[in-house]
């Protein structure tokens, strides 16, 4: 398979072209012949113009890539070596929804022929792979997983936004359902992947190295947040605090805020999912994500009670929230927890401005049924800096001065103005 690849004698697909499958599919087609698939036409239309949906690449990486975009089954099928790298998201219920991943997984079970490889890279809890996607895809098929066709889990391990690593620079880990699929798994993305690839021992120990990564980090997320809304009560700055304490060498360097996107904010879910159905209650994992869900909430309860001691009227407030992404300097709007702190401040009866350089205002108003404003000209009684986008970090500080009343309050959630501001009345986290 490996060498058949290398020789494009045999094409490798990937399917789901978002902020993770494209650039994987990209990065391959530099070294195969690669079939690039999503479901979405438009999509498609845009990516053959070399144009990222997801306003992450730059026109030039589509250059020198051996690659064919496509929404048709019938050329999906022409390939060898699939890898599925779709949304795994939740649902209202906080609950693991599978349907992008069952619907992949169904449309590349009517492909796969003798031989040909599958591997996925969508964030899933331990046992997904094997329990769930593996029956789909011998039913669709008519093979049998191991003895027909080999299956292997990788997962994906992009952060948008970030310039500094990127794909081809973080370790990547791989598995397979037997030994032999396992190193063909890892050889294959040895092509790509310059950091280097960690082969785990088995498709489930990959699954749940992927899911932990996230859930460490939104467990520690929530202690910081605790601890802002303890140093709150006690009148001192918890950036102060973090500062100090980040001075010995072992201190962990997370700061409070909001959690959100497809990452932090979901995977903790799935794998508190999974642990109760074999009669696990996950307590700390719960308690950080009730901690970190709730952040919008109590942001905007510590506002107003500011604003009920410094005797404002509450009815004729105007807020400005700037930035309505989910993490900075990047477009993508899913599960942005900015929109906790909009819907809460609404329930108040306060009239709410939103704007953000980098969201597409098209998208906002399908997701949330909100209108970005562009250019905010009217006086606000607060201002609310939500997302640390970098244009709002080069702005003077004349810049927020102009746009807020005389008596303004600045709620700077992640502190970035704290040493540098004279912001008459100024908040953070």
């Amino acid at each position: 398979m490996f060498r058949e690849l290398v020789e494009k004698k045999k094409k490798l697909a990937v399917v789901g072209l978002g902020y993770v499958g494209l650039p994987i599919a990209l990065e391959f087609a530099r070294k195969v012949s690669v079939i690039g698939f999503d479901i979405k036409p438009d999509r498609i239309e845009l990516m053959k113009k070399k144009i990222d949906p997801s306003n992450e690449l730059p026109s030039e990486t589509f250059d020198d890539c051996d690659i064919l975009f496509t929404s048709s089954i019938q050329v999906l099928a022409e390939a060898s070596f699939y890898i599925i790298a779709v949304p795994t998201p939740i649902n209202q219920h906080k609950l693991p929804d599978l349907q992008p991943l069952i619907m992949a997984t169904e449309t590349v079970s009517k492909c796969i022929k003798p031989g040909d490889y599958v591997v996925y890279e969508s964030t899933v809890y331990p046992g997904c792979t094997e329990e769930d996607c593996i029956p789909i895809l011998e039913r669709g098929s008519g093979l049998k997983a191991g003895k027909d066709f080999k299956v292997g889990y990788s997962p994906e391990r992009i952060n948008p936004g970030d310039t500094r690593h990127t794909l081809t620079k973080i370790l990547k880990v791989t598995s397979g359902i037997d030994e032999e699929s396992a190193g063909v798994i890892t050889e294959v993305y040895k092509l790509i992947i310059t950091a280097g690839v960690y082969k785990a021992g088995s498709i489930k120990v990959a699954e749940a190295a992927k899911i932990i990564e996230n859930t460490q980090r939104d467990i520690n997320i929530a202690f910081m947040n605790e601890l802002s809304m303890i140093f709150n009560l006690m009148d001192i700055n918890t950036y102060e605090v973090l500062e100090a304490a980040g001075t010995k060498w072992n201190f962990l360097p997370f700061v409070p805020g909001l959690v959100g996107g497809h990452c932090i904010g979901v995977d903790p879910y799935y794998l508190s999912y999974k642990a109760k159905e074999y009669g696990h209650h996950a307590l700390i994992i719960n308690s950080g994500r009730a901690i970190n869900d709730g952040m919008g909430s109590y942001i905007v309860r510590q506002i107003i009670k500011k604003l009920i001691s410094s005797g404002k009227d509450l009815r004729k407030n105007h807020v400005l929230i700037m930035g309505i992404t989910f993490k900075e300097n990047v477009s993508d709007i899913r599960n942005s927890k900015v929109m906790d702190i909009y819907r809460e401040f609404v329930s108040f009866g306060f009239s709410v401005d939103i704007t953000d350089p980098y969201a597409d205002a098209h998208e906002v108003k399908m997701e949330y049924g909100l209108d970005l404003v562009d250019n905010p000209a009217k006086k606000y009684d607060i201002i609310v800096l939500a997302v640390n986008h970098k244009e709002y970090l080069e702005y003077p500080e004349n810049y927020y001065l102009n746009l807020g009343k005389a008596d303004f309050l600045f709620v700077d959630i992640k502190g970035v103005f704290r040493m540098k501001h004279e912001f008459k009345n100024y908040w953070s986290l």
